[in-house]
């Protein structure tokens, strides 16, 4: 069911914030590194070296929203 909805309500999360920080470094970094690659500039190894470290750091986000969201029953944590 491609159309559908057969998982349920589709929701960011609790942490909205570090998704969408994540998101746009994500699009930031990409920007930076093609235009880098593919643009006939001078200093297109900065914009290559920026636009990597910056979807390296965009994975610390990812990180830390996935870590937030992961839901674990108290009966589980022995509490």
């Amino acid at each position: 069911m491609l159309w559908g909805r057969p998982w349920g309500r589709c929701h960011p999360g609790r942490c909205a914030l570090f998704l969408g920080l994540a998101l746009v470094l994500d699009a930031v970094g990409l920007v930076l590194l093609l235009l880098g690659v593919f643009a006939s500039l001078d200093f297109w190894d900065f914009l290559v070296y920026t636009g990597s470290l910056i979807l390296a750091f965009s994975l610390l986000f990812w990180i830390i929203w996935y870590s937030l969201n992961i839901e674990v029953p108290l009966e589980k944590l022995g509490l």
